[in-house]
């Protein structure tokens, strides 16, 4: 099984990629399009250089790889993907070919976390508009796309993470629960930036508090992202 797992930034994204890492019968990739997603619009991102000289820029040749042999010869492969980086002209009729699962968190909180680590974010940053088109894409073509809360998840890990291997037809494992401090050999070279908290941790952190609150700019980008958001909400499992 290829899973895509797509979310924005500061959701979560991470554990999740080491949740299912530790199940031990799952190859992982780490945002496998940043490179080609920094080269196609010439975006300047912490650590810029290293990401782009640490994947392929080109497009096909990332799709060739998420669709081509399982890494280490493991039965499934577990695929991070940013949403944001399905930019205009980024092939997408690839993922009609995988297992397609949407990530979501309240806008909120990742305005909120997103704007502490990146300058003046937009609202095609944070990836929710692209995720509700890709949504809607796969379901226009027959597929069946799964969306999980990041929130649930995080208020209960086993019973949502079981949902989860449930409505994906995977077996479930409590080894999903864990994993080792310190990261994962198959980080994306952007760790050292983004990966501070996750690498201290050895499963999943306990539930959110209140709603943070936000000035003006965060504010806007938060209700600009509501709609998107609320329609995927509304068929979470």
């Amino acid at each position: 099984m290829r899973i895509a797992m797509w979310s924005g930034p500061r959701n979560l994204s991470t554990a999740m990629m080491y949740s299912f890492a530790a199940r031990g019968d799952c190859a992982v990739v780490d945002e496998p399009f940043y490179a080609a997603y920094l080269d196609k619009t010439g975006l300047t991102h912490p650590m810029g250089d290293e990401i782009l000289a640490s994947q392929p820029t080109d497009p096909a040749t990332v799709i060739d790889g998420l669709l081509g042999p399982i890494p280490a010869q493991m039965p499934h492969f577990y695929q991070k993907h940013m949403s944001q980086h399905m930019i205009p002209g980024m092939p997408r009729d690839w993922v009609q070919s995988v297992t397609n699962v949407f990530l979501i968190r309240h806008p909120a909180r990742v305005a909120a976390s997103f704007s502490a680590k990146y300058d003046n974010p937009t609202l095609a940053d944070i990836g929710f508009v692209q995720q509700a088109e890709l949504y809607d894409q796969i379901k226009q073509a027959g597929g069946r796309p799964v969306v999980i809360d990041s929130g649930d998840i995080r208020r209960d890990p086993e019973r949502m993470l079981k949902r989860l291997c449930a409505a994906i037809d995977l077996d479930w494992t409590p080894k999903m629960l864990s994993w080792p401090s310190g990261g994962h050999p198959d980080d994306g070279v952007w760790a050292a930036h983004w990966y501070g908290a996750v690498h201290e941790s050895t499963g999943f952190a306990a539930a959110e508090g209140p709603l943070p609150d936000l000035d003006g700019p965060r504010a806007a980008l938060a209700e600009a992202a509501m709609p998107a958001y609320e329609r995927l909400c509304s068929v979470a499992i």
